[in-house]
């Protein structure tokens, strides 16, 4: 279940590169500028349909070129899929998965579920509740199929609320149908994310005692709204204030993942080193509940490992890594630190970058 080939065309400083990487460890290593996270921007765009670097996904093709072009073959049992992706200037895209047309990118991210960690990760747990949605929507869409159509639902009918509420209404008659249906939709999509996070608590486990054994972490689930109430009676409470400030304050857009250490906020307790590890020990513990309930594994995107971490903890992680049995990408511009990391483990790729180019793969 890896990644046996993956192809760029006119992509941030790559006019062409091949890459055919391992089913284990591969280790992408260059100077800054030399392209090396790119390769990893371009898997992340394939896999997500958005760069990790930038909102603008134009700044990722090449300077002087229309558009971009990225290819990928995933092996998965007995059988193989094909990956194709063109995105040109004016932000029109073009897919094909097995010779099909997808309309929609889901598809893409359910042939190939990717987990990303950068230097910036460790905002999953300092930055807004957003970042946390979005952590938890990314394992309930992987692991239950009613995810996308109710969380589509919901952000529609969001969208209608948000609209009506601009438009001032006088009385709340006018949003009570809309609030039902919104109430209804809302109640299914925060029950998926409810379970979703009580099966995470027990994958997480295991992975905090190899990473961080010395503390006790908890995680909490808030809705978004007061669990002891309907929803629709929230609404209707919040009426006036929702309709002058016109926007809802309350519903599943609100939800976040509440995270501490022996009883005090992460972001108030941790080094950036030990919040780095948090980071990697939940996104492990996803990929681990993936292959667990759905068969599928996962493929870790990491760029700059090393850094913030010293040796016994680089270890430390990379054995973790290499226990799930993923397939591994991971960029670092000292090459020696990366000999070091990934001493223990037979099955290592080394790819080295210049200049957008590929100067040879080792092991």
């Amino acid at each position: 279940m890896s990644v046996s080939r993956f192809a760029l065309e006119r992509f941030r400083n790559i006019d062409s590169l091949q890459l055919e990487p391992g089913p284990g460890f591969n280790c992408i290593v260059g100077p800054n500028g030399s392209g090396k996270t790119a390769i990893l921007e371009g898997l992340h765009f394939l896999g997500l349909g958005r760069s990790f670097r930038t909102h603008q996904a134009a700044r990722a093709i090449q300077d002087g070129q229309g558009d971009f072009l990225l290819f990928a073959r995933k092996e998965e049992g007995d059988r193989a899929h094909q990956l194709g992706m063109q995105r040109d200037r004016a932000g029109n895209l073009s897919l094909r998965l097995d010779g099909e047309n997808p309309d929609r990118l889901a598809a893409f991210a359910e042939v190939l579920p990717l987990q990303l960690i950068t230097p910036e990760s460790f905002d999953l747990l300092t930055g807004g509740p957003a970042n946390r949605r979005q952590f938890i929507d990314w394992g309930v869409f992987h692991v239950e199929s009613a995810f996308l159509g109710c969380w589509s639902r919901v952000k529609r009918l969001l969208k209608q609320r948000n609209a009506l509420l601009k438009r001032r209404p006088k009385r709340y008659d006018e949003l009570s149908y809309w609030d039902g249906e919104f109430a209804r939709y809302s109640g299914q999509l925060t029950a998926l994310r409810q379970a979703y996070v009580a099966e995470l608590l027990p994958a997480l486990a295991p992975m905090l005692e190899r990473l961080l054994p010395q503390y006790q972490v908890s995680l909490e689930f808030a809705q978004g709204w007061d669990k002891s109430l309907p929803l629709d009676g929230v609404l209707q409470q919040q009426f006036e204030r929702d309709q002058a400030l016109g926007f809802t304050q309350a519903g599943p857009h609100k939800a976040d993942l509440r995270i501490k250490v022996d009883g005090i906020p992460v972001q108030e307790f941790f080094s950036r080193g030990e919040l780095k590890l948090l980071v990697c020990a939940l996104k492990l513990a996803q990929a681990a509940l993936l292959k667990d309930k759905r068969q599928r594994q996962v493929s870790f995107l990491i760029d700059d490992l090393p850094a913030e971490l010293d040796g016994d903890k680089r270890l430390a992680l990379t054995t973790a890594l290499a226990d799930t049995q993923a397939q591994v990408f991971v960029t670092a511009i000292d090459a020696d630190k990366v000999d070091d990391m990934v001493a223990p483990l037979s099955d290592v790729r080394l790819f080295h970058v210049k200049q957008g180019r590929l100067g040879g793969a080792d092991g």
